[in-house]
């Protein structure tokens, strides 16, 4: 490798082609940026202190010493939208000169001549700067003043129009003096020496210019023969990006983070994606050559696009990828990942898949309803694949979710019923979710609640009418506080502002009213005479019983269930009292006690599991084991030694030594006084594991 200062000019000077390779993305520079350069420019050209400005760097490889030709081309590792962006600028000065006179020491055909073209050749080499995909062909229609085509690349023309525009008699001069001091870090590397992306790397290990999705192409790409890169991007890369479409910079880091938990298991922090789809590749369970892992990375992308950006070509599937998306589940799509290839490869049947995808929907509303966090989803969807039996693939999953308790549960009909009717429903995020599949169960025209507008039976008016007073009763402000934003007194209406705080039976018998009204959530108004505590009461019964046939929790009988429940540790978690431990007595118990009220007051999703050894507090997984012993509580904490805060050095390293529990950290406890200290390292540990889920 070699690296020089060099001008930017100079550089670019003489016959020669910087050519980007096929794996870069596309030129991607947007007005900020390239206002930002053009005031540098200006800047530097009134700058007589300063020798230059320095833009960055260009990274190529030189041609093999073996290979003799007249216009050398340079594969640009690093450096493209730096020598796009100059060319641009140099565009729209020479087409600035061609329709107006400036006293500068240039013209337009040196300009083209020196930095543009490389005068003498034909074909593609005639050109400076060698772009790909549709950039390429844009570019050279720009500087060949030729009709651009309809797919063009609208980034190039956009931004050398505003260069044009930029330029003028007032400021031509200096635009031109501050191109000519501008200089870079002129790195040429030696092919078979220099290893490209540890250079790339180390280029962009800010993670500012760069997203995981362009490491990640570079990485597959950069390293292979010309042939493999063309086969690798045109067979698999290419037409994946082109799926995603518009949505390929939002999407596609998260779905490789979800193709990654499908794989390890592991569920890496989104930032860090290019890290682990590395690790991934490099372990022995990985495919065995490039292509089949990019083959892979395709196929499953397709899935992806399908349910993420609603491209499934099955009516009833995409209306449930749909639901899953106005829920806001994306936590579930690495375990429908998983299960959409299993359908893919005709393991289950569409509607196997249908009624899975539906499950998961179902899983997610009742806990929302119920009121159940959400922090460990992921944990749970990352897991729930692997408790599938793929003789049996329906009825394990079923049995998992219904098996599955404590912060994991799956709502059973009396919770899922008991909190849908005092549940603040106005309020619900998914409230429209909520009421628009309440409203169109069965039918076959279906409202669009979108055109409604939610009323309040009873109205929110904190000032109630003396009707409305006499009608509830004398606790009329108590029941309104508890009833108001209810399932049981709220409908849909186009007639909102028509009912207002109108009286019930007016509410009911005007024109719009309840007793006309289309709506099938209203159905049941036009036979009640009063609206009290009572008929909310009622009316949000019958809700909660239409509720619960629409989202269905699994109901396997117990002779099913017995099949699929865990036996070691289902067995270990109930045979293991506090009774068993020798040292849980008397001073030990009462600290023991005290320990345990601080623990589980950390948050509702602790769980207590009393081990054979040991006792466990865990939410996804243990943060906390007590082992009693003679003289004090001994703590194992499950986070790295090196990322505790222990100012008064009570922590030990107990990494790779073989004790009793889980975690990294020692510390021990054997009186009262001790605890708040204790507890702050404990917190520690918490906080670490809920990062995780």
């Amino acid at each position: 490798m070699k690296a020089s200062e060099a001008n930017f000019l100079s550089l670019i000077n003489g016959p020669k082609q910087f050519v980007i390779p096929i794996y870069q993305r596309t030129y991607s520079w947007q007005f900020k940026q390239c206002n930002q350069l053009f005031n540098d420019i200006i800047r530097i050209s009134k700058d007589n202190s300063v020798p230059g400005h320095f833009i960055g760097s260009i990274v190529y490889f030189q041609p093999n010493i073996h290979t003799t030709t007249d216009v050398p081309e340079l594969l640009v590792i690093d450096g493209q939208q730096r020598l796009t962006t100059i060319s641009l600028i140099i565009a729209a000065i020479a087409d600035y000169l061609k329709d107006n006179t400036a006293d500068v020491d240039t013209s337009r055909k040196k300009l083209q001549n020196y930095y543009l073209f490389n005068a003498e050749e034909e074909g593609n080499l005639q050109f400076k700067l060698l772009l790909t995909r549709k950039d390429k062909e844009t570019l050279i229609n720009l500087l060949k003043n030729t009709p651009q085509q309809e797919n063009h690349s609208p980034r190039i023309i956009e931004n050398y129009q505003f260069f044009r525009n930029k330029i003028t008699s007032e400021n031509i001069i200096d635009v031109y003096t501050g191109l000519q001091r501008l200089y870079i870090v002129d790195v040429a590397l030696e092919r078979d020496k220099d290893n490209p992306q540890l250079i790339f790397e180390s280029l962009n290990s800010t993670g500012l210019d760069l997203s995981q999705a362009d490491l990640i192409r570079n990485y597959v790409l950069m390293g292979q023969k010309k042939d493999m890169q063309i086969t690798l991007y045109e067979n698999y890369w290419y037409p994946m990006e082109s799926s995603f479409g518009n949505e390929y910079s939002s999407y596609f880091d998260w779905f490789i983070r979800d193709y990654l938990i499908v794989k390890t298991g592991q569920i890496p922090k989104i930032g860090n994606v290019y890290e682990a789809y590395k690790s991934y590749v490099q372990d022995k369970n990985a495919p065995d050559t490039v292509e089949k892992v990019v083959a892979d990375i395709y196929k499953f992308s397709g899935f992806h696009v399908n349910m993420t950006l609603h491209k499934e070509s099955d009516s009833e599937l995409l209306k449930a990828f749909k639901d899953i998306s106005r829920l806001k589940i994306d936590v579930s799509y690495p375990f429908l990942l998983a299960v959409y290839n299993d359908y893919a490869n005709e393991t289950i049947s569409i509607n196997e898949f249908r009624e899975i995808v539906r499950l998961v929907e179902y899983y997610v509303f009742r806990r929302a309803i119920c009121g159940i966090p959400t922090n460990s989803l992921n944990k749970t969807f990352a897991t729930l694949y692997k408790s599938i039996k793929k003789e049996n693939y329906l009825e394990s999953i079923k049995a998992t979710f219904q098996l599955m308790d404590g912060y994991k549960r799956f709502p059973t009909n009396n919770e899922f019923k008991r909190e849908i009717v005092s549940k603040d429903v106005y309020n619900f995020r998914s409230r429209n979710y909520l009421l628009s599949n309440l409203e169109n169960l069965n039918r076959k025209e279906k409202v669009n609640i979108e055109d409604y507008t939610i009323e309040h039976i009873l109205p929110q008016n904190q000032n109630l009418s003396q009707q409305w007073q006499s009608e509830l009763g004398e606790n009329w402000k108590i029941i309104q506080e508890k009833y108001l934003h209810t399932i049981g007194n709220l409908t849909l209406t186009g007639y909102n502002s028509e009912l207002s705080d109108r009286p019930f039976l007016e509410k009911k018998t005007m024109e719009g009213g309840f007793n006309e009204s289309p709506i099938r959530l209203n159905k049941g108004l036009a036979n009640v005479d009063e609206w009290n505590e009572e008929a909310i009461k009622a009316r949000s019964s019958e809700i909660a019983e239409k509720a619960a046939k629409i989202w269905v929790a699994p109901n396997l009988p117990e002779e099913i269930l017995e099949k699929y429940k865990e036996t070691e540790e289902t067995k270990e978690t109930k045979e293991y009292t506090i009774d068993q431990y020798e040292y849980l007595a008397d001073e030990m118990l009462e600290l023991y006690h005290a320990l345990r009220k601080r623990i589980l007051n950390l948050d509702p999703l602790v769980r207590e599991e009393y081990k054979k050894l040991y006792i466990a507090y865990k939410t996804a997984s243990n943060f906390i084991d007590i082992v009693p012993q003679k003289n004090r509580l001994r703590l194992s904490l499950n986070i790295e030694f090196n990322f505790m805060n222990d100012p008064k050095g009570l922590c030990k390293d107990v990494s790779g030594l073989g004790r009793w529990g889980n975690g990294d950290v020692e510390v021990g406890i054997s009186s009262i006084a001790e605890l708040e200290d204790v507890m702050y390292l404990i917190q520690q540990s918490f906080d670490a594991q809920m990062e995780l889920v």
